[in-house]
């Protein structure tokens, strides 16, 4: 593989991971991703809600778990509320209810921020990755592996890289952030 393969995979799983980190941040609408990093111990092993349940969005400001074991709502229900995300469960049943209220003007900015600096991270990763490419790029240049123009022709597909991917980004951030907003 070469060393623009190399970079393009590593900024696409940078990609990967920034689409991961907005899934979490909250908008307006009920996303069952809000619960991505919420835990609870069944068992007396510490798992992931959508290892045990089913998360679904009925409506559109509205979470409903469907529990594979039922026994477990309490436990799941505490959990959510140790999260400390803003979340109130309600346990129904078998299924636990989660109502999404509405942000108010502070919240949604808030939400933007966490946003902003999530893509300001990625940014800074490819940035990172590019860099590494064209510190291996000048390397095998002063081995005698490659010549001057080809230094020159990489160090600009690696630029192209960058600024696509950094393009991708902002993109990304302008749909999420078009989330956070609308009410």
């Amino acid at each position: 593989m070469g060393i623009l393969d190399q970079t393009k995979s590593k900024m696409s799983t940078a990609i990967d991971h920034l689409k991961q980190e907005l899934k979490n941040i909250r908008t307006n609408r009920a996303n069952p991703a809000m619960l991505d990093g919420i835990q609870a111990e069944i068992y007396g092993v510490p798992t992931r809600l959508k290892e045990i349940a089913s998360i679904t969005t009925p409506e559109s400001r509205q979470l409903l778990i469907s529990l594979f074991d039922p026994r477990n709502a309490g436990t799941v229900s505490k959990a959510i509320e140790k999260a400390n995300i803003g979340l109130q469960p309600y346990v129904d049943g078998n299924v636990i209810r989660i109502k999404i209220p509405p942000m108010d003007e502070n919240t949604r900015k808030e939400m933007v921020k966490i946003c902003h600096r999530k893509l300001e991270e990625s940014k800074i990763s490819i940035r990172s990755i590019r860099r590494d490419a064209n510190e291996l790029i000048k390397k095998q240049k002063a081995q005698g592996d490659i010549a001057e123009d080809q230094l020159k022709k990489f160090e600009k597909d690696v630029q192209k890289l960058t600024d696509d991917f950094c393009k991708e980004i902002d993109t990304l951030g302008h749909k999420k952030e078009g989330e956070i907003l609308t009410i």
